[in-house]
């Protein structure tokens, strides 16, 4: 289990649990991200006093859900719908065994949700999922609050960069299909250099990469290289086939990249649509990427995106809410 010693800088204590790798048939049809982290020892600690509890994602929520957590304030941080966006890994995923995982633990993540929010306070990254899960699962109490970021300025650099880019955790398959959807209908059709960088690259997509001259895989970049490599891109393209949540490689390509392409489920729920260019067919991102390599990013465009950059994802402003959401709510 990797440790983070930055952490201590911050905190008073941290505190490291291990997940359970085996589904229970205790737990059988409770989803598995949850199950696999039942822990009495992490139970003991937040008996030991009374103050708020932050549960980071539905993964983190089986106490809550066991009513173990009575007479605490209790907050859930959820990433997106957890329960759509696993099963649209069962649709993009090509082994029948995860692909069947994917499906059960999508079922098992709607049946749990719906139990749960009723008698749960939730705190959104996006406006979307905030309207959703109340039409959906009428949960007790339910906020907008955007993403804390690493980022606290725009670094894009100006004038022209010399290729386009894709990056994402490359070992998750909706990422996966979404680069060879970029090699295979939109780059097979013109001739503008594309990187594709990030963790873990299938075989098959590097073996895609290869079978056209103007394309490469870059494998497990540090974050200095990734960081460089956005920087040094004319277009991050973006498009994703998931509209939960927020995708924090676009607000990675915002604060640190040129002109940023994406489609309209990648930046659904979100204010982004102001300072990103979108596209829908493959067709309309090969016009778009056209048009934008040719395009020098200027000092207006900095501008606009540092504006609302600096006021929907300023994280000293966020946490001031968070803070009075927790001890107000």
């Amino acid at each position: 289990m990797e440790e983070h010693s930055i952490l201590n800088r911050y905190c008073e204590s941290v505190n490291y649990y291990q997940r359970k790798k085996n589904i229970s048939l205790k737990h059988f049809l409770l989803p598995f991200i949850v199950q696999s982290r039942d822990d009495e020892k992490l139970l003991e600690n937040l008996k030991r006093d009374n103050y708020p509890i932050l549960l980071e994602g539905i993964h983190c929520t089986y106490f809550l859900y066991k009513h173990k957590l009575r007479d605490r304030n209790v907050f859930v941080r959820l990433h997106n719908v957890e329960y759509l966006y696993y099963k649209k890994l069962a649709v993009y995923e090509k082994n029948f065994f995860r692909k069947a995982y994917f499906y059960i633990e999508s079922l098992l993540l709607y049946r749990y949700e719906k139990k749960l929010a009723p008698h749960t306070k939730y705190l959104c990254v996006a406006n979307s999922d905030k309207e959703f899960y109340q039409k959906k699962f009428k949960p007790l109490h339910i906020e907008y609050l955007p993403v804390f970021v690493p980022w606290s300025t725009v670094t894009s650099a100006q004038n022209l960069g010399s290729f386009c880019m894709y990056h994402g955790n490359l070992s998750i398959n909706e990422n996966d299909e979404a680069a060879k959807w970029l090699l295979q209908s939109v780059f097979a059709k013109i001739k503008i250099p594309i990187v594709i960088a990030g963790k873990n690259p299938s075989s098959s997509l590097i073996e895609l990469s290869h079978s056209y001259q103007h394309s490469c895989v870059v494998a497990n970049p540090t974050d200095f290289e990734l960081d460089d490599l956005i920087k040094k891109a004319q277009i991050n393209i973006l498009p994703s086939f998931n509209s939960t949540g927020v995708k924090l490689k676009i607000l990675h390509a915002l604060f640190n990249g040129r002109h940023v392409l994406v489609n309209p489920k990648a930046i659904e729920g979100t204010n982004l649509k102001i300072i990103c260019q979108e596209a829908e067919t493959a067709d309309d991102f090969i016009k778009s990427i056209k048009i934008l390599y040719q395009e020098p990013f200027e000092d207006f465009d900095i501008e606009r995106r540092s504006k609302l950059l600096g006021r929907d994802f300023n994280n000293q402003t966020n946490a001031k809410i968070l803070e009075d959401w927790i001890t107000q709510c």
